[in-house]
């Protein structure tokens, strides 16, 4: 396997106490297209980039208007023409909805267009309703999917190094971009293929994680009562492998900075209102601010937003600091990526600064 320690393992700079990357969703804006939300996040990459954050990720999600990024390798491709240096992955792509070996394929080809730059996250999840999932199968039986996935996984694995062992009906099948091209007369042998990395918001995926050897991503920013037992059950099933000699867990977190406290909370409620519509069966385009601020909430909707932005770190840049500090010592995460899925672009952009000057990064100008 030629993956290394280093393509996983992040640098915190400044005064961060672990790596900051980014998670964008390409949200697209009530007033706006998806046409605004991709080219907003390839903006938003290249300020990534320009600012020290070490990732930047997109993740797969279907049937969700407000959600723009239906196709991840799509997306990266795009993202890698527009960046030079920063790291960037899926997070995730959901790999019961795909044949192993088109992700190997995709993202074999993600990695001939950005050499060592590319990561390969992976979830077991749908990304969608079951209604959509069924489309995206072509099967009703959802189980199966998610019950498969270490199979799944395993054989993703072997397309990628292009190791299937003699006998297997695989043998002679290679994803290309891959190491196969190496063997042929005047090959030249790549000199990385994308790590892989296991996403999750429960217990399944971290145990399987540990016990691979492989670095978890962990949902906080939706499944935040999960994030300390599904990291120690990380811990504790981890077995050191070729690709890590111990854990490295990153945590998904919802943050937004604002040179105003009562702006940063103006600008998350548009989020918490998407989410309420998401969680009640009407999604749409993620609402403005003043839409926000004049929607009636229900008691039962004022208590899902008030328990959702509990978790959402939000405020002023130093305030947002010393909740992110204070979440990577609780969870003792070894990396936080930090998403901000909110109505207005340019709220977007700014936040990533301000948490950029908050720190320190190098591309921040602050010192």
């Amino acid at each position: 396997m030629a993956t290394t320690h280093d393509t996983i393992r992040g640098t915190a700079a400044g005064t961060a106490p672990v790596p900051l990357s980014v998670l964008d969703l390409a949200t697209v804006g009530t007033g706006l297209t998806a046409t605004d939300a991709l080219r907003t996040s390839a903006e938003l990459a290249r300020s990534a980039e320009r600012l020290g954050f070490h990732r930047f990720w997109v993740a797969e999600h279907h049937s969700m208007p407000g959600v723009a990024s239906s196709s991840p390798a799509v997306i990266l491709a795009y993202l890698a023409a527009h960046t030079d240096r920063i790291r960037l992955g899926s997070g995730g792509v959901m790999l019961p909805n795909h044949a192993p070996l088109v992700i190997a394929e995709q993202f074999g080809t993600l990695e001939a267009m950005a050499p060592g730059r590319i990561d390969l996250g992976l979830g077991r999840a749908p990304g969608t309703d079951g209604a959509t999932a069924a489309a995206l199968r072509r099967t009703d039986r959802l189980e199966e999917g998610a019950d498969e996935f270490p199979q799944q996984l395993a054989e993703l694995i072997r397309f990628l190094d292009d190791d299937f062992p003699d006998g297997h009906p695989y043998r002679r099948i290679h994803a290309v971009p891959g190491p196969i091209q190496a063997t042929a007369p005047g090959g030249v042998q790549s000199p990385a293929r994308p790590p892989v990395w296991l996403l999750g918001s429960s217990g399944f995926s971290a145990r399987l994680a540990g016990m691979l050897g492989l670095p978890f991503a962990f949902a906080h920013h939706f499944s935040a009562a999960n994030t300390i037992p599904a990291l120690d059950l990380y811990r504790e099933s981890f077995r050191a492998s070729a690709v890590l000699q111990e854990p490295y867990a990153l945590i998904g977190v919802s943050a937004l900075a604002s040179e105003d406290e009562k702006e940063a909370r103006r600008q998350v409620l548009t989020g918490a209102l998407s989410m309420v519509r998401l969680r009640t069966g009407r999604p749409g385009l993620i609402p403005s601010p003043e839409e926000a601020e004049a929607y009636e909430f229900s008691p039962v909707e004022r208590e899902f937003v008030d328990s959702w932005l509990s978790n959402v770190v939000h405020g002023t840049a130093e305030e947002v600091r010393d909740g992110l500090d204070a979440l990577a010592k609780r969870t003792g995460a070894d990396e936080l990526m930090i998403t901000a899925n909110t109505h207005t672009p340019a709220a977007r952009l700014r936040s990533y600064e301000l948490i950029a000057e908050a720190y320190g990064l190098p591309g921040s100008g602050a010192r």
